[in-house]
């Protein structure tokens, strides 16, 4: 077991790894605030290669306490370049796991990273519990939970409040659980982006549910690029949400990042539901489903959505739904009025 004390410590990339050959859990209990450089030379590594605290090729770990991770990414941020590439190099996550199974993540405070709050990449039968992640709403790309390539992943009782998504999960994702997290600032809750990079990996069994978002730029969103990358996304569930004055509450979009592109998007979604949500949205179209002409949106179901405008009052358009390429049903009430 190593304990992390309480005081405070600085420390730069550090990495945790195995196998490990020990028949129980590798345990961490954290107290202390622990604070990275905040020297970008120390992180020479570039995308893959350095974030600050990695564990990789780990069975079995317990990584708990009240302790507090500080990126120091305020300074980082000016350098990140992704609003204008589309494969830009990220800065360094806070926690990197990469094929980690068996873990459970509790109680931990993760501020300010130079780029993800936390990635799990190649894991299984993960738990994140009871975190809190922060980071201002204007840190570029500071996603809070960034999930591909995983099986198994629980989160739950989470705060998040950052820069971009708050849990976002990509190519590869597969039995995802999102359950009583608070998410705002951020860009909410989203599947995606998908179909960015060739031979991607389908997305299915995602549950997203009993959670909250407030002042976020989406609510609960599917995003796809306009690519040649063919792959699925199904079996994708948002239950019971409440919005707090969110832009976009309910999007599928899938002309992400390049909506100039004569290219259509060749992820095929399904199976999708939106249900039990309700609250206040700043935009008059809060129910957008923008699809692909080549791959429509297939088996989307609406049931008892309830949603008030609260944005300017002097916008007099309609409080309304769009549907581009997409076959909807709807179950219950409605508001914004279903699509035409």
């Amino acid at each position: 077991m190593m304990v992390i004390p309480k005081g405070d410590f600085l420390i730069g990339p550090i990495i945790f790894q195995g196998p490990c050959f020990n028949p129980s859990s590798l345990i961490i209990q954290a107290n202390g605030i622990v604070k990275a450089q905040d020297d970008l030379s120390y992180f020479t590594g570039g995308a893959d290669d350095t974030d600050w605290i990695t564990f990789q090729s780990i069975n079995g770990l317990i990584l708990s306490g009240t302790g507090t991770f500080h990126g120091q990414g305020a300074k980082a941020w000016k350098y990140n370049d992704c609003a204008h590439k589309s494969h830009c190099v990220r800065l360094a996550a806070n926690f990197k796991f990469n094929k980690v199974n068996d873990a459970i993540i509790n109680g931990i405070n993760s501020i300010d990273p130079k780029g993800f709050h936390i990635m799990v990449t190649v894991c299984r039968n993960f738990r994140l519990l009871n975190l809190k992640l922060q980071a201002p709403g204007d840190s570029p790309n500071t996603d809070g939970i960034h999930i591909s390539k995983s099986t198994v992943v629980k989160i739950a009782h989470c705060v998040i409040g950052t820069g971009d998504d708050c849990v976002s999960m990509i190519h590869g994702s597969i039995d995802i659980s999102v359950n009583k997290v608070i998410c705002g600032p951020g860009h909410g809750f989203s599947v995606g982006s998908l179909g960015h990079y060739d031979d991607e990996a389908d997305v299915n069994k995602i549950v997203v549910t009993n959670s909250s978002l407030t002042d976020t730029t989406n609510g609960v969103r599917i995003k796809t690029y306009k690519t040649d990358s063919p792959s699925k996304a199904s079996s994708i569930f948002f239950t019971d949400m409440i919005m707090n004055r969110v832009k976009n509450p309910i999007i599928i979009d899938q002309e992400y990042g390049n909506r100039h592109s004569t290219q259509t998007s060749k992820v095929s979604i399904s199976d999708v539901r939106f249900v039990n949500i309700k609250g206040t949205s700043i935009s008059k179209v809060a129910v957008q489903f923008l699809c692909s002409k080549s791959n429509p949106c297939e088996g989307i179901q609406m049931n008892n959505i309830d949603l008030q405008y609260v944005g300017p009052p002097r916008d007099q358009q309609p409080f309304e739904s769009n549907c581009t390429n997409a076959k909807v049903s709807y179950v219950g009430l409605q508001n914004p009025p279903p699509c035409r």
